[in-house]
């Protein structure tokens, strides 16, 4: 009768996942490893690139080695083994801006060479205007009361 009660349930455990195998990972710090500011090699695997300690959690480190490893790091960075703070991106931001101000620099120094020779040829016309004008002037018959008094 027991079974008749429950017979859409299968399994003893319905709400509990599949046991699945899954391979266990190796540990960043093998035993031999000794956690010292001296081993740059090891200490730097524990930095971002921004020159942050990263947490226990992305390490996969126990407490103890977290622990050592922040203070391998400080001490190594106290004795200038390593920088507080990495500024390479800070380096190529500044590089890219100086390139894109060359370009700017470079596109202004055309428009303004552009705009000198629209000046000149303003220029030219203007005094070819000017000459015009003043041929008109000169050979233009005067006419009206004022003009024919002698």
């Amino acid at each position: 009768m027991y079974k008749s009660k429950r017979p859409f349930l299968k399994s003893k455990r319905p709400f509990l996942k599949s046991k699945r195998p899954f391979r266990r990972r190796m540990p960043p710090i093998q035993p031999g490893d000794r956690i010292e500011y001296r081993n740059m090699s090891l200490i730097s695997r524990f930095i971002s690139e921004q020159g942050k300690i990263l947490s226990r959690r992305v390490n996969r480190l126990t407490l103890k080695q977290q622990r050592f490893i922040t203070i391998a790091i400080k001490q190594a960075r106290i004795l200038s083994l390593l920088p507080f703070l990495n500024n390479e991106k800070r380096f190529k931001n500044q590089e890219k801006r100086f390139k894109n101000n060359q370009k700017r620099f470079k596109n202004n120094q055309k428009r303004f060479k552009n705009n000198e020779k629209r000046f000149k040829n303003n220029e030219k016309q203007f005094k070819n205007n000017e000459k015009q004008f003043k041929r008109t002037e000169s050979t233009a018959r005067p006419t009206g009361l004022r003009a024919r008094k002698k």
